[in-house]
């Protein structure tokens, strides 16, 4: 196995630069769910549950709140393309990321499909003569549309970004004019009565139109182009999941209240019908506006998020390496992205619409749950590398709950589905065998806590693994420059013990550990140290110790860091000394010195670094505790 496999992602990989802000995150979550979900299937949804699908739009939105909030925990951690394979890779392994990875691709290309067939529609309207070609009418307008957007996206990451920004602003407008306008020919009778059917299509339908809410969390497959991810993804999450749930609710229900059920059941285009009795042929105009700009924000963004998953797959070697190629001159992932647009065009050509929206919205669920189980998997692990800007509340009561109502609203969803699903997973396990499994060795954190249930005392293999990746993501994602204090940290011996010892036998295995770098017996250094200790103290807090001694020679200087779970008795006098940080320089490293006690001072300092420090698993977590710590750096 190549060793590179196991190591971060180098330049040549192709580093994506981090254009997208605030706006871009809304734009890109708000764009991926407003489309034909709430342009088409209303009259579809109407006509299985009467009037009881605006509570089906608004309990779809309501079930996508712990994924969301399970998505802003990992991707603020794990700030990566491709984000919600990449959160799943990690967490539960090799295998159930490929499922995971080519799930989250073919969902979002299947919504951003039927997004595109939406555009595809309005192909009959916009050349004269064209709509004799039926069908296929639609779907060579869907796919010119297609390639518009691919284009787009090839050129420029910023680009996209602005284009959505723009559109989904224009959408928001209109929708809410709808809105307003609608409500004011509402007829109280057109809700009753309220369910037609039973309780089993009321799942059924929430099941179908929960494809209409899949862009909320697709927008971190992009993560690793956000500017300030800890704040701006799950900020632009929130804000873009408040908007968009209002709005599906309020279009939902203004659209049940205007039409009369014969004009609404069934019918494809239920909004634009709507505003025609509401607006007259300016609300037509306005609402065909509408419809075309959320198939655009959808194509756009579902192209620029979906194209993500075979890139950063291809990074971690379970697609082959050529799809995480970037353009030298535009910086994006271009053979990732043409891929995924021959995929959607090959689907646009082939499948029906109601075949789309059904295996999209299993797809989604299945990735969604998946998403819960590893937020419980991350939190559980103990990995100090772990450490997200921000934390989902009921973990892990709430993220079961979720997996388990998804599992219910895929058994809803019917034969076909479930089985185009089941015979995709089972295509992503074979590509697994026969691919992915003689190449890929990494330990996932579900292994971590499977080894913390067996044994607090984990110790790292020699090669990078999940841990120290986790540390160097977090270190990017806080744009942390490392300085010659986290160079001695990184290379600094650890003398972990758990036993109780005096100061002399904790200066003799602090000895044995620095005798290699220092080139001195450890006896010699067990000595400097206990002369140290004799002319002052070097504890300088209760449980807080830093020996430092002056050794021979010039431009040396060396730390290791020390717990005793049980202390160490530095004297009768004071508590016993749990840490320890020995500094062990060269007179003219002074002035270093000085500095070096200064970053240990901040690290110290930080909320909750003595909690942390005792309750590491293993001597490499104490490293990382260090190099994570908030300190001023430089």
């Amino acid at each position: 196995m190549d060793a590179s496999e196991n190591h971060l992602p180098e330049s040549g990989h192709g580093a994506l630069a981090k254009h997208l802000g605030l706006w871009d995150v809304f734009s890109i979550a708000a764009g991926a769910m407003i489309s034909s979900g709430l342009f088409v299937l209303p009259g579809i949804a109407f006509e299985k549950v009467g009037p009881a699908m605006i509570l089906c739009y608004a309990l779809a939105g309501i079930l996508n709140i712990p994924t969301m909030l399970a998505q802003a925990e990992l991707s603020t951690a794990m700030p990566k393309s491709a984000g919600s394979y990449f959160v799943v890779e990690r967490s539960l392994g090799a295998f159930m990321g490929t499922i995971a990875g080519l799930i989250n691709w073919c969902s979002i290309g299947l919504k951003t499909a039927f997004a595109l067939v939406g555009i595809g529609t309005l192909g009959p309207y916009l050349f004269s003569g064209f709509g004799e070609y039926g069908e296929w009418a639609v779907k060579l307008t869907a796919i010119v549309a297609c390639i518009f957007f691919t284009s787009i996206n090839l050129v420029s990451v910023k680009h996209a970004g602005r284009l959505q920004a723009v559109l989904v602003a224009g959408l928001i407008a209109i929708l809410l004019l709808y809105i307003g306008t609608g409500a004011e020919h509402l007829e109280v009778t057109r809700y009753s009565p309220f369910l037609a059917g039973n309780f089993k299509s009321f799942l059924a339908v929430t099941g179908m139109v929960f494809i209409s809410y899949g862009g909320l969390t697709k927008v971190v497959d992009v993560s690793e182009e956000v500017d300030n991810p800890s704040r701006n993804l799950p900020l632009g999450m929130f804000l873009s999941f408040g908007v968009v749930n209002l709005l599906y609710v309020g279009v939902a229900f203004v659209t049940v209240g205007v039409l009369d059920s014969e004009m609404l059941r069934g019918s494809l285009k239920p909004v634009t019908d709507a505003a025609g009795v509401s607006m007259g042929s300016a609300g037509l105009v306005a609402v065909s506006i509408a419809a075309f700009l959320a198939y655009a924000t959808t194509g756009n963004a579902g192209i620029l998020s979906s194209s993500r998953s075979p890139m950063a797959m291809s990074r971690d070697g379970l697609f082959p390496q050529i799809l995480s190629k970037t353009s030298k001159k535009y910086g994006t992932p271009f053979v990732s992205i043409l891929l995924t647009s021959s995929m959607m065009i090959l689907v646009i050509a082939l499948l029906s619409l109601e075949e789309l929206v059904k295996t999209a919205s299993a797809m989604l669920l299945i990735s969604l749950a998946l998403i819960n189980v590893s937020v419980i998997v991350m939190r559980k692990s103990g990995i100090e590398g772990y450490r997200p800007t921000f934390k989902m509340p009921l973990c892990p009561w709430l993220p079961v709950a979720s997996t388990v109502v998804y599992g219910f609203l895929i058994a809803e969803m019917g034969l076909v589905p479930l089985l185009t699903t089941a015979l995709f997973i089972a295509a992503a396990s074979i590509w697994y065998v026969v691919y992915v499994q003689q190449k890929i060795d990494r330990e996932a954190a579900v292994a971590y806590l499977v080894k913390t249930i067996l044994s607090r005392h984990i110790q790292r293999s020699g090669r990078i693994g999940l841990e120290d990746e986790l540390v160097q993501i977090s270190l990017e994602r806080d744009e942390v420059v490392t300085d010659r204090f986290d160079k001695l940290v990184k290379d600094a011996p650890i003398v972990d013990i758990n036993e109780p010892v005096s100061a002399e036998e904790l200066f003799l295995k602090i000895g044995e550990a620095m005798s290699g770098k220092l080139h001195l017996p450890p006896e010699q250094i067990q000595q400097l140290l206990i002369e140290r200790e004799k002319e002052s103290s070097t504890m300088i807090q209760p449980g807080l110790a830093i020996p430092h001694v002056v050794v021979g020679g010039t431009g040396v200087f060396e730390l290791a860091l020390v717990r005793c779970k049980n202390g160490a008795t530095f004297s009768e006098l004071n508590p016993p000394v749990h840490t320890a940080f020995v500094l062990m320089g060269s007179s003219d490293e002074r002035t270093y010195h000085l500095r070096a006690l200064v970053a240990i001072a901040h690290v110290v300092q930080e909320t909750g670094f003595s909690r942390r420090w005792m309750d590491a698993a293993n001597a490499e977590q104490l490293r990382d505790i260090v190099l994570l710590s908030n300190r001023m750096r430089g």
